[in-house]
């Protein structure tokens, strides 16, 4: 009898005495319903293929244990922590209370009605000017919120997902970099920019067309391709698709569609593949599932390898390697015993680790209450510079690699992503799954098994259905009183001492460019330059790019 026939006889008289004990009462799946064996062995994982195929060295193909060479021993993962509230000036000081203490890039995030394209006066702003981030009108903003800060020396990310907002914030980060005299090729960083935020996850009181918002997300990556070479013109935004209720699988599937989309566009505007993939960028969720997101990590770059080579033919190693960020899992806070958010995060954290990201976001243990306090702030950094510090978890290169359940694990995942994948292409593509609503009967689907797992306790979560005796009181951080007068204030002064005809002039030049049909980043930039404000500028692109519903599924 060989080894595997060894193996295999002394794992089936295993399972004899396995089964002779009873297990407890519960449901052995991880998050994405994979079922979860008592035991993984060496006859467990995909034997189709050898070592080097599927699993090879970290930074050779195909990248299932990590992108570089030296990984962490070479380079740690940048500790991104997003910040943003209330006006810029706020938020210019909480980027530099957070770099002072270690962070080592600066991740903004814009308030809700910038983030829609929408000013600070318009009635659709009342009430949340300063909410959720920080308010931003116009340039003269953008200046303030950077002010100090050296953007050539550090990465930013702009958390600017609607296409409007995209190339708004865009031209207006390149805009300050002009005006400071920084040639574009030193800066780095990424802006979201991702459609599906704004037809599928969070719309906004008027929504392009899907069609329309993914061309203008498109116009970013393309300009960006031609202009700003060390710059990310895109972020597929997986964590807030998973935020909005997807599993793990459905996660990785939607950016990876969304992702081969933007590239068919890039080639049919005449760009290769190797011009412009290696800035595309992804951005993932850490949830709960420990090792299942550690999986899901190793299974996207494979897969994207894959893809690459596969589908394309390419082989730049930049081109075929998938780099990411990651943030704890906003929607796994509990207002409820808020201080237990401190742990959640540290072992999300500690799967990105393990996972191999690129950049990390820990999120503050009272964000299901309010804006993150300088408190909660400081801790969540000190989580990664612990992690970074004090674990030894940057020792080696994929830790994990070769246990035979997270190899298991990865395999599965791998498949499944594929599989979804498949059903989106099947049925058009991912501008048609948004237009025809079925993306949106997914979400909803998904977040109703999760909510109803939770509510029914099959879904465990400490301090709210189950061991909920203990209360954790954390003071609620609140912006500074007065932030829309302020705000108010600061927009006036801009329309009041800015050249209006020159505003105008650019506002309809931007018009004729969008009837045109022609990339409508260059002449947004030129409207930011002029002072037009956001609401202007995101006002123009809703007339010339008309608006949608989103349809009944």
């Amino acid at each position: 009898m060989n080894d595997e026939g060894k193996l295999s006889r002394a794992q089936k008289l295993w399972e004899e005495k396995y089964n002779s004990y009873t297990e407890r009462d519960a449901v052995f799946t991880t998050n994405s319903g994979i079922p979860v064996k008592p035991v993984y062995s060496p006859l467990d994982g995909d034997k189709s293929a050898g070592y080097l195929d599927e699993l090879g060295f970290p930074g050779e193909p195909p990248f299932t244990r990590g992108i570089h060479h030296t990984m962490y021993r070479g380079r740690l993962w940048t500790i991104r922590q997003l910040a943003g509230y209330g006006t810029a000036e706020e938020t210019n000081r909480r980027f530099k209370f957070l770099l002072e203490q270690g962070s080592t890039g600066i991740n903004c995030v814009f308030d809700y009605p910038t983030a829609r394209g929408y000013d600070s006066d318009a009635p659709e702003a009342t009430g949340d000017v300063g909410q959720g981030g920080v308010a931003i009108d116009s340039l003269a903003d953008m200046e303030q919120l950077f002010e100090g800060i050296p953007v050539e020396q550090i990465s930013v990310s702009l958390v600017a997902s609607f296409p409007v907002l995209s190339l708004t914030v865009m031209a207006m980060y390149l805009a300050l970099a002009k005006k400071r005299g920084i040639p574009w090729d030193k800066l780095a960083g990424t802006v979201q920019n991702d459609f599906l935020m704004e037809t599928a996850i969070a719309v906004a009181p008027a929504v392009l067309a899907p069609g329309a918002s993914f061309r203008l997300s498109t116009d970013v990556v393309e300009y960006c391709t031609r202009h700003v070479p060390r710059w990310n013109p895109i972020s597929y935004t997986g964590y807030n698709y998973r935020e909005a209720g997807v599993d793990a699988v459905q996660e990785v599937a939607l950016v990876f569609v969304h992702a081969l989309a933007t590239v068919e566009e890039m080639r049919r505007r005449g760009y290769e593949a190797d011009q412009f993939v290696p800035r595309l960028s992804f951005f993932f969720s850490a949830d709960n599932d420990f090792f299942e997101e550690i999986a899901k990590y190793r299974a996207a770059r494979r897969l994207w390898y894959r893809l690459m080579s596969r589908r394309y033919g390419v082989t730049g190693p930049r081109t075929l390697t998938l780099r990411y960020h990651v943030q704890t899992a906003g929607s796994a806070l509990t207002a409820q015993e808020p201080l237990n958010n401190i742990v959640r995060a540290a072992y999300q954290g500690l799967a990105a680790v393990l996972g191999g990201a690129q950049s990390i976001h820990v999120d503050g243990y009272d964000e299901a209450l309010c804006i993150p306090s300088e408190q909660a702030a400081l801790v969540a950094l000190r989580t990664q510079q612990i992690l970074q510090n004090e674990t030894n978890t940057t020792y080696t290169a994929d830790p994990l690699g070769g246990g035979y359940f997270i190899e298991s694990l990865t395999d599965e995942m791998e498949r499944r992503i594929q599989a979804y994948m498949d059903r989106i292409e099947e049925a058009g593509g991912i501008v048609s799954v948004v237009q025809s609503g079925w993306l949106h009967n997914e979400i909803l689907e998904s977040s109703y098994r999760v909510q109803k797992a939770v509510e029914e306790g099959k879904r465990k979560v400490v301090g709210v259905n189950c061991f909920t005796t203990h209360e954790q009181p954390v003071p609620v951080f609140r912006p500074a009183p007065g932030v829309r007068e302020r705000q108010l204030q600061r927009l006036a002064a801009v329309r009041e001492t800015r050249d209006a005809a020159a505003a105008e002039s650019a506002l309809n030049a931007l018009r004729q460019v969008c009837r045109r049909g022609e990339n409508a980043m260059e002449a947004v930039l030129n409207a930011v330059e002029a002072m037009a404000t956001v609401g202007e500028i995101g006002g123009v692109l809703r007339e010339e790019c008309g608006t949608w519903q989103v349809p009944l599924y």
